[in-house]
């Protein structure tokens, strides 16, 4: 289990002799209990990652709640790479590339300055603590974890290109800062390393991910195309990320790397895949995304209590690192507001001399972009994952969680008051708009063109009122897009015809519901025609 080792007591009422204790159902209760609280953020729309760990961190602290830790294997190998998978199936390849540099400058250059500034900043106000534990911690709380910026980005409507960077940066610094992190638990242990030899750790790291990551995402697709079975894709696709990660670690590359290149890949490619695959994998990957990111933030807020308790055990109670700890704190959300802003305008400028103009983004949206560092799983896990043979072990312990937490509860709860305060706010829906109209009207096009080729080479009649009708739907969608550039006051005519279809496959839907019940029809019959009647509503529906 990802959380502690549950313990069992009681005899009988089990084949093992065994009873079912509340001992026993703590797992399941916690995911219900996450899920509930859940659905409560998404209800009142709020940020769910915060409210479960203030949540969290509340219910830690009743009396006879037990001690939940987080396993770091099993969220390194279970957890970590179904979440970058999803996420990189969702995102834009092109748009990765096209921001590649300032990807790059955030999720490889920024976690490796904030490795050494958050380093020294605890080497220096920690009495005891060796340089290579603080650069231990320092690649722990390096990498921010983009679930709760963007969660919030897209209810407040950021510009595209902020959550494309965002998203790739956290699809990218993971894989940085866990092999800075390897290196850095190298040097604390005493084990013998070197600049060169890091250098070569991250270049092979790096190198081998990828390239696992591009060899199975072919690997994956050419399969997928040949089996044409939309149920069996969709199985070998919740494979693929486990697969990804563990194939890359195995021969000494990023497996974080290796999942992300494969999820590209495939989102890249999944027009070509069938429809029903394209539908299904979107369910399955977001019903995983809610339940896995649920009970994260709840295990974040419910490890705290635990982690404090153990620092204080070992001789480091709270009280004496108020003032380290708030100063790490500080340090892990300064170092990337300072680092942001001439990462991101001295390129530009360079470029500029170089008499290649560029328009450098607003100020306003680089505020918000270094705003949104807040960390997450992967920082936990990670320093879960320390040694006990690294010299102050819990002392790192218990500032990643605090650096965790604060950066959650301060940079998340003041993220959407910032935004609000700066207006930023994309502008990409009416050029979204007339880029859509025009596509759909050379698609129409298209698809009228091929109809003529097909009647005029078909040996068999065909029904001009059939051809006319298929015309019709071929224009449909072409007319539908833009309407929507039209007059937003009075319904259009689309519009008016999805309410009364809608309408209408309600009343169909009732009509063979109750002809179930009448034993008139048998449920596989009636399972059949509601598929059929859920498919054209859902297409209905997406065009709201």
């Amino acid at each position: 289990m990802i959380i502690r080792e549950i313990r069992r007591s009681g005899d009988g009422g089990r084949p093992d002799g065994r009873s079912v204790t509340v001992t026993d159902m703590e797992p399941l209760l916690l995911i219900v209990a996450a899920l509930v609280v859940t659905a409560v953020a998404r209800r009142f729309n709020r940020s769910s990652a915060l409210l479960l760990v203030v949540v969290g961190l509340g219910v830690s602290y009743l009396p006879g709640m037990p001690d939940f830790q987080i396993r770091p294997d099993l969220v390194l190998t279970l957890i970590v790479p179904p979440l970058l998978y999803s996420a990189a199936l969702d995102s834009s390849y092109l748009g990765f590339r096209a921001n590649v540099r300032p990807i790059a400058l955030l999720a490889v250059m920024l976690v490796l300055v904030t490795t050494a500034g958050v380093g020294f900043v605890a080497y220096w106000l920690i009495p005891g603590l060796p340089l290579s534990s603080a650069l231990v911690l320092g690649a722990v709380v390096a990498p921010p974890d983009a679930v709760a910026a963007v969660s919030i980005g897209r209810r407040l409507g950021l510009p595209r290109r902020v959550m494309t960077i965002l998203t790739g940066e956290s699809l990218v610094n993971d894989a940085t800062a866990l092999t800075v992190f390897k290196v850095a638990v190298a040097a604390a242990v005493g084990a013998a390393t070197s600049f060169g030899g890091a250098v070569l750790t991250f270049l092979i790291a790096s190198v081998g991910g990828v390239a696992v990551g591009l060899v199975l995402g072919w690997l994956i697709h050419a399969i997928r195309l040949r089996l044409a079975d939309s149920v069996l894709e969709s199985a070998v696709g919740m494979v693929v990320p486990f697969a990804a990660y563990l194939f890359a670690e195995a021969v000494h590359g990023s497996g974080v790397l290796a999942v992300v290149t494969t999820g590209l890949y495939l989102g890249h490619f999944a027009p070509y895949a069938g429809f029903a695959t394209r539908l299904q994998e979107t369910a399955v990957w977001r019903t995983f995304d809610v339940l896995l990111e649920s009970v994260v933030f709840a295990l974040i807020g419910l490890n705290f209590r635990f982690v404090f308790g153990q620092a204080g055990a070992h001789g480091h109670p709270a009280a004496s690192l108020v003032w380290p700890i708030v100063a790490v704190l500080l340090a892990t959300m300064l170092i990337r507001l300072v680092w942001c802003f001439p990462a991101t305008y001295l390129p530009v400028w360079v470029r500029s001399r170089g008499h290649r103009p560029e328009k450098a983004p607003s100020w306003r949206v680089i505020a918000v972009l270094s705003w949104s560092g807040m960390r997450g799983v992967v920082s936990l896990a990670a320093a879960a994952a320390v040694p006990t043979s690294v010299p102050g072990r819990d002392l790192v312990l218990l500032l990643a969680f605090t650096v965790t937490v604060g950066t959650l509860l301060i940079q998340g709860t003041t993220l959407p008051w910032l935004i609000r305060k700066l207006g930023v706010h994309g502008t990409e829906d009416m050029s979204d708009a007339l880029a859509e109209a025009q596509a759909a009207h050379n698609a129409a096009a298209a698809a009228v063109a091929r109809l003529d080729e097909l009647v005029a080479d078909e040996d068999s009649y065909t029904p001009e009122h059939d051809v006319e009708r298929l015309r019709m739907l071929a224009q449909k969608r072409s007319n539908t897009v833009w309407e929507r550039l039209g007059r937003q006051d009075v319904e259009r005519p689309a519009a008016t015809f999805r309410r009364l279809r809608l309408e209408t496959l309600a009343a169909e839907r009732a009509a063979y519901v109750t002809a179930r019940n009448n034993g008139e029809i048998d449920d596989e019959v009636l399972r059949r025609v509601l598929r059929e009647l859920d498919l054209e509503e859902a297409r209905l529906v997406v065009r709201e």
